[in-house]
């Protein structure tokens, strides 16, 4: 098992939360769609050569943010990372992955 960390605007939470879950992510036992979430505060400066989906290059940004954390089995954590990507807004979105140990 892994636990997936990611963080995401609040206004696509519920979207790339859907697009994780879609493979199989989330699920603890005889429960599916499982995680937690806090709210926060991100903060980036995009360089020049990034293409931004919020802010401008050279100027910090601070945007509310939500923190998402699952588990997903050793099989899916490919698919459950690439389809983060693929719905995250972000150019280069914030995530985790580590391993848990069985116990």
């Amino acid at each position: 098992m892994y636990k997936l960390v990611f963080f995401v605007p609040d206004a696509q939470l519920e979207s790339v939360k859907e697009a994780v879950f879609a493979t199989g992510a989330g699920k603890i036992g005889d429960y599916d769609r499982c995680c937690f979430e806090t709210r926060g505060m991100g903060q980036f400066r995009p360089l020049v050569s990034a293409r931004p989906f919020i802010g401008r290059a050279g100027q910090l940004e601070r945007i509310k943010e939500v923190r998402v954390e699952l588990v997903c089995e050793d099989a899916l954590i490919r698919e459950a990372v690439a389809a983060l990507r693929k719905a995250h807004p972000y150019e280069e979105p914030a995530f985790d992955v580590w391993p848990l140990s069985d116990f």
